[in-house]
């Protein structure tokens, strides 16, 4: 049983599904349809599609490459760097929503997947000490030999389970934007990072070529109700030029802020007799690099390969995943959280950044070498992690 629709439990649903095993797919959801699901598919997470054997499936969805990633401080450019920075491919962006529906197509091709959408599950089933299925908010209660926790950073079954989750780094919130397209071509520029005034914030054009922005808060910013005008204006005096002028031209189109409380964490324990924990409900990740959905397809992939490998033993095969998923997710969020940390440090620097910008024809390819090399986990995920795993040119 897989509880949660999101990618890591739809395509275990459907990798499971496709080895033959009975599944039932629960989401509290009936559609996929959500503002600002991640839809960067780094290198990792399309070498996971890959060896699922699902990349094909993506040439018929929506989509665009990243150009590349950039550094502004003070509106004025550090650096920018051209996609695929070494890798086979490019960072490829794909709506979550359009990515989940063909996933959950495919998976009903299959008899052995039973599909329950709309259906929240109120807690978790015992006997004897072990779990043995969950019940929903109608009160039906559903059996299952495994049930596999994909119900996200807020893991109701983590909690009802109880498994304790250790947040690692301070915790931050952003508040996300989305300005419609389309987007004259020559206002951004692939992921772009600005710096100014001591705020941070970011912006890149979405897979659907809506424009899509971001604002850190910081610890004493109160929770202001602006005008998307207001807001507009706050987030030009970061931007530079043309993308300024848009913003200003075009403030009011500007969406409401959508709160997004970013805490980084790893459950003490990812399984216990008769539970699964993966993906964000497993170790949630902080928005740098898109770690989450890729993290999460590339925990499918082991976690399929391990419960179809040994379905006689599941709670040891749960046992094995956790082993095998642990080190490269404990080296992503370090990773995570040292860039996090940078950039909060360099937004706090006014002297540095100014002098940053005032030797960039020796700063800029300076800080490009040191960021570029930093990148290469991030985006590739740890080595050997998927063993045998490979995208070919």
């Amino acid at each position: 049983m897989v509880v949660g629709a999101g990618p890591a439990g739809l395509s275990l649903a459907l990798q499971l599904a496709e080895g033959g095993a009975q599944v039932e797919l629960i989401d509290a959801s009936e559609r996929f349809s959500r503002q600002f699901r991640g839809d960067a598919l780094m290198p990792s997470g399309l070498e996971a599609l890959a060896r699922m054997g699902l990349l094909p499936l993506l040439e018929h969805l929506p989509q665009r490459p990243l150009e590349g990633w950039s550094v502004w401080l003070e509106r004025q450019r550090l650096f920018q760097v051209a996609e695929p920075l070494g890798s086979l491919h490019p960072c490829r962006l794909v709506p979550q929503q359009s990515l989940l529906e063909a996933l959950l197509e495919r998976a009903l091709r299959y008899p052995t997947l039973r599909w329950r959408p709309g259906q929240a599950v109120r807690r978790l089933l015992r006997c004897d000490g072990h779990i043995s299925g969950v019940e929903l908010s109608n009160g039906e209660a559903l059996q299952a030999d495994l049930v596999i926790g994909c119900d996200g950073r807020g893991s109701l079954l983590r909690q009802q389970a109880g498994i304790p989750l250790r947040h690692s780094g301070s915790s931050l919130e952003l508040l996300w934007f989305a300005l419609p397209g389309p987007i004259p071509s020559d206002c951004v520029w692939g992921f772009q990072t600005l710096v100014a005034g001591g705020r941070i914030g970011s912006a890149c054009l979405n897979a659907l070529g809506d424009l899509q922005l971001a604002w850190l808060l910081e610890p004493q910013d109160s929770a202001e109700s602006l005008t998307p005008q207001e807001w507009a204006e706050r987030l030009a005096a970061l931007a530079p030029e043309p993308l300024a002028h848009l913003l200003q031209e075009r403030g009011e189109r500007l969406s409401a802020p959508v709160r997004f409380k970013v805490q980084v964490g790893m459950a003490e324990r990812w399984q216990q007799p008769g539970l699964l924990l993966l993906g964000d409900a497993a170790h949630p990740m902080s928005p740098v690099r898109a770690q989450g959905i890729n993290l999460a397809l590339r925990d499918s992939l082991v976690a399929a390969e391990l419960l179809l490998e040994r379905s006689s033993d599941l709670d040891g095969a749960a046992q094995a995943i956790e082993q095998r998923r642990r080190a490269e997710v404990r080296q992503m969020q370090q990773l995570q959280q040292a860039e996090a940390r940078q950039g909060h440090w360099l937004g706090h620097q006014r002297i540095l950044r100014k002098g940053l910008i005032r030797g960039r024809a020796i700063t800029g390819p300076l800080a490009q070498r040191v960021w570029t090399n930093r990148q290469g986990p991030l985006r590739d995920g740890r080595w050997n992690a998927l063993a045998g795993a490979n995208l070919q040119p």
